[in-house]
């Protein structure tokens, strides 16, 4: 990377300048102290370097001690200033050029850090209730969850993707009341959910439960035929089925829709992960007993508590309530023991902000089973605003239920991923519905598309013949298909040359790609992709706008056109990882 070519001789005569004597007092130089940042005047230069810090062991003024670097630096190709205690860097040719050969010869590889110390990351996100259509905030954590796996792939990790299926609960047993409800209007009953709204909390009244209900009641008989005594299921028969045959029935039709739309979403997961077999398989007693076995457990008021406050929680925690049962604290314990125990590196879990506080006591008892706490990663993200027309629309998903399946198809598979990719996670994001579906340059997700679009258009007109449609007139192609071909298939890196004073902004906005990469797969942030390419989409409009790429000037036109080609590579290896199409006509 080129700001970290420049940072390392920076450093290199630092040390080279206090071996002389010229820094001062300074005897010593850690790696590592000083970055590089961009000036806030572009004319200054492409990276700047403050070393005003070194003042304080070197006793002399940040002027002197950023003229006394420079006096070690080789300045051979690229140009080096000072401004007070900045020492600002502008990237000369051999770099440029050597940015864009790098993309060439590397393609899919671009960006793809070398000796990365790579872990087996388990990546837990969405988790829902299988009572219900995912909901747009579902969709948030779907689309981030599948991006950071994707580019912590590419990174190097081995990056196993789980969903936690939240299915222990008593919700179950609503989802199953709710469905006979259901079940009974289909048959001609006149019944409702209660209007009470602390009584209609325990129903989902949702209208997709009503599909629910008639599949039962076609499926009964050949599903449940001791269920039925006729050819078809009476009103009378419904009312006497047991509820865990419709909660189980329930549970598969919602997991199955869940699924199906994830694929539709383009979300993979590895494993569907359900609390109802950890429960069954004893892992929760398994991990309860270990706790009290090691003094880690203690009784008040009936219930187990959990000493979770020796380990950095602001109090100890129920995990086994007065009446025998468990808190959900316990089995969470369980699944992230058993996550652990299967031999993964770090857990990364994208949680809800809601779920803040969980983080501490989660910590606490992989600490007390006797496993790092800092192999646990929480990612804790704001949820979704959904407007329409400006207005936002309220969700829920008991009543007046916005799901991620409407939004999908009312804007498309792109701009919900692009949407719900494009800020960072702890802040709420505003998703404008109108504006995602416009085709102008406001609509992000449409400016990148366009973008990559615009470089096949051009890439497509370098080496078409023109045909008058008045005359039929033939024009020959600009450049042959065998010269382009040449070019691409065989780059040369002084190719660019002839365009290096014109495209240098874009060439450096190209060459940001591999720090955008690094830093988005070190701090788990996947918007700072959307931000890259719509940044890097915006360079190479201007320069579009502002370089004629297809001339009679032959190496000109081969010089932009090696730069378009290299746009294209990068846009499209961004959007793979975004898991949006990159278009070649729009």
């Amino acid at each position: 990377m080129i700001k970290d070519y420049f940072l390392n001789e920076i450093e290199t005569a630092i040390e080279k300048a206090i071996k002389d004597n010229k820094l001062g007092q300074m005897t010593e130089y850690t790696r590592g102290t000083l970055s590089t940042e961009r000036p806030k005047n572009a004319d200054f230069g492409d990276f700047a370097i403050n070393v005003s810090s070194l003042a304080r062991n070197a006793k002399i003024a940040p002027p002197m001690i950023a003229n006394a670097i420079v006096e070690y630096v080789n300045k051979e190709d690229n140009e080096y200033t000072v401004v007070a205690g900045f020492i600002n860097f502008k990237s000369g040719k051999n770099l440029l050029v050597n940015a864009i050969e790098e993309i060439f010869k590397k393609d899919k590889n671009y960006g793809k850090p070398e000796n990365v110390k790579t872990e087996k990351i388990l990546l837990e996100y969405i988790s829902a209730n299988p009572t219900g259509p995912f909901h747009i905030g579902h969709g948030r954590w779907a689309a981030m969850g599948s991006v950071l796996a994707n580019l912590l792939k590419f990174y190097g990790h081995e990056v196993y993707q789980e969903f936690y299926i939240n299915d222990a609960g008593s919700q179950i047993n609503k989802l199953g009341n709710s469905l006979a409800i259901r079940i009974r209007q289909e048959l001609g009953e006149d019944i409702d959910f209660p209007t009470d709204e602390v009584e209609r909390k325990n129903f989902y009244p949702g209208d997709y439960l009503i599909p629910v209900a008639k599949k039962f009641i076609q499926k009964v008989q050949a599903c449940h035929p001791e269920l039925v005594s006729g050819s078809q299921l009476t009103l009378d028969e419904a009312k006497l089925i047991d509820t865990k045959i419709l909660s189980d029935f329930a549970k598969k039709e919602m997991e199955d829709l869940q699924k199906a739309l994830l694929d539709n979403f383009r979300v993979h997961f590895d494993k569907f992960y359900s609390e109802l077999t950890l429960h069954n398989s004893g892992k929760v007693d398994e991990c309860v007993n270990k706790l009290k076995a090691s003094g880690k457990i203690y009784q008040k008021d009936g219930a187990d508590w959990f000493k979770s406050s020796d380990y950095g929680d602001d109090q100890d925690r129920v995990i086994k309530k007065a009446d025998g049962s468990n808190t959900y604290l316990t089995a969470d314990i369980a699944y992230h023991i058993d996550k652990l125990e299967r031999g993964f590196d770090r857990l990364i879990n994208i949680w809800g902000a809601d779920h803040h506080g969980y983080v501490a006591r989660v910590k606490a008892s992989i600490e007390a089973l006797g496993y790092a706490p800092d192999k646990l990663e929480v990612l804790l993200g704001q949820l979704v605003n959904l407007l329409i027309d400006g207005n936002e629309v309220r969700m829920g998903k008991r009543k007046n239920m916005v799901t991620l399946d409407d939004l999908i198809d009312e804007v498309g598979v792109d701009a919900t991923r692009f949407w719900m990719s494009m800020r960072n996670i702890d802040t709420t994001l505003d998703f404008d519905i109108e504006l995602a579906k416009t085709n102008s340059d406001e609509n992000p997700v449409f400016y990148v598309q366009y973008a990559h679009a615009r470089a096949c258009s051009i890439l497509r007109n370098a080496t078409e013949e023109k045909i008058n449609t008045e005359t039929g007139k033939k024009t020959p192609a600009p450049l042959l298909k065998s010269e382009f071909d040449e070019l691409i298939n065989n780059y040369k890196a002084e190719t660019i040359l002839p365009t290096l004073e014109t495209a240098k902004k874009l060439i450096l906005k190209l060459e940001e790609y591999k720090s955008m990469i690094k830093t988005s797969a070190e701090t788990r942030q996947v918007y700072t992709i959307c931000r890259y390419v719509q940044e890097l989409a915006g360079e190479f409009h201007s320069f579009y706008n502002a370089n004629r790429v297809i001339s009679d000037d032959k190496e000109m036109m081969k010089a932009r056109l090696s730069l378009v080609v290299a746009v294209k590579k990068v846009l499209n290896n961004a959007l793979d990882l975004l898991a949006v199409t990159a278009p070649e006509r729009m």
